[in-house]
């Protein structure tokens, strides 16, 4: 695939003077020479990611050609439907490359709402199936009248798609209903004069063509409301293809706080480009923390580190986290920023609290179960030991799929109080 784009990029170097649309795809679509070197690892993905979203895609088409006798010309057209929804996470990208656009917006709500349709039609035959099985078993051992209770291929098919518009349009609801979750953590590093501190956490917001200028806007006036004393982002700000950027900026950059704003990388800003994920965060307002640690005041550090993403795509090496904690000091209360909520059990003690993201608790159940193999904190607060916890936010925006089931979108609020 690269000796071929190289090739096209040899042959058509006059291509920017004489199609400029033509150069501006090509542009977009090449890959840079510090990737090529990633060349090897993303065609494994790419080729990983579409064998699994192709078989369940025949798997559906084996469950609809089952249930209805179409003829050639239907069969032909499924296949053709099925075609273009299995390659439109690469349509999407394709699009967002080259700018934004109707047809890039159509596209993402047509491909990621589908995304989810056939994740949950999957995660219901599974359950289907398993049942079709038992009872077949059940009736060789027992009685061959338990076959009745087997469903016929096409009502099961059409109750199945009925469950699933249902939880789309709830789950369109629940993305859109961000609740606030509350922790309270007591403390003896407040200064005496000074009650509480209050810490205010959004995460994974995601803003793209789906998530844009309205989130924005809802988001700013739940955290006014709340009087934060600082506003953390802990990563996945902003999407490849994300519209009114300027316009989300200016909504998150009237946010105010008394200690400021900071953030830290998620693993979304590196794929976006961090450059202009950078650009995007520091118009916003916020500060962002990059393998670093800041002294807020005189009884509060806020470290950060990057997301493994930046050694992949942003041609950065790992930094260690000791090289980020251990400069602080025990005596104040040190917040640790990491989008991804895995600890490195060296690091517990170091920092009072972790603040993490990443996980959307799955975003859609059953992808919960999956999500909690790869993530055992998953959602919530957790107490780590020697004085230090971990708080994973379900996130704030949702990726892909605009819904959300089992896993309401959150903005954090943790109270730090006087012990």
């Amino acid at each position: 695939m690269s000796i071929g784009l190289w090739v096209f990029s040899c042959k058509y170097k006059d291509i920017d003077t004489h199609h400029p649309f033509l150069y501006k795809v090509w542009t977009n679509l090449r890959f840079p020479d510090s990737h090529m070197n990633k060349l090897p690892s993303f065609i494994i993905f790419f080729s990983i990611f579409l064998t699994i979203y192709g078989l369940l895609h025949f798997y559906l088409y084996r469950k609809v050609i089952k249930a209805f006798d179409i003829g050639i010309a239907c069969h032909l057209s499924l296949i053709i439907i099925l075609c273009f929804l299995m390659l439109c996470p690469v349509i999407i990208n394709i699009a967002n490359r080259t700018g934004p656009s109707l047809t890039a917006d159509i596209l993402a709500y047509v491909g990621y709402i589908w995304m989810a349709v056939l994740f949950l039609f999957f995660s219901i035959n599974i359950l289907i199936d398993f049942y079709r099985v038992i009872v077949h078993i059940s009736a060789r051992v027992f009685s061959p009248v338990l076959l009745r209770y087997i469903p016929e291929d096409k009502i099961t098919l059409v109750i199945v798609l009925l469950i699933i518009a249902g939880i789309n349009v709830y789950g369109w609801f629940e993305a859109g209903n961000i609740t606030v979750e509350k922790i309270i953590l007591n403390s003896s590093k407040l200064p005496s004069q000074m009650g509480s501190l209050r810490i205010v956490q959004i995460s994974d917001t995601h803003f793209s063509q789906i998530n844009g200028i309205k989130l924005a806007r809802k988001i700013g006036r739940i955290v006014k409301e709340l009087e934060p004393d600082i506003i953390i982002s802990t990563g996945d700000l902003i999407e490849r293809g994300a519209k009114n950027i300027d316009d989300i900026a200016g909504v998150l950059r009237d946010l105010e706080a008394p200690y400021g704003k900071l953030a830290t990388t998620g693993n979304h800003e590196f794929i976006c480009g961090i450059e202009r994920s950078t650009k995007f965060i520091e118009k916003a307002g916020f500060k962002l923390l990059r393998n670093e640690s800041v002294k807020v005041s005189d009884f509060l550090n806020i470290a950060a580190i990057d997301d493994p993403a930046g050694s992949t795509f942003g041609n950065s090496a790992p930094v260690s986290e000791d090289m980020v904690l251990d400069p602080l000091s025990p005596d104040r209360i040190n917040i640790f920023l990491k989008h991804q909520p895995r600890i490195e059990s060296k690091s517990i003690g170091k920092f009072d609290i972790q603040l993490s993201g990443h996980t959307h608790k799955g975003q859609i159940f059953p992808f919960t179960i999956i999500v909690s193999v790869f993530y055992p904190y998953l959602n919530g607060l957790f107490h780590l030991g020697n004085n230090s916890y971990l708080y994973v936010s379900r996130g704030t925006g949702t990726w892909g799929p605009p819904i959300r089931f089992l896993a309401f979108p959150e903005i954090t609020v943790i109270d730090f109080v006087k012990k």
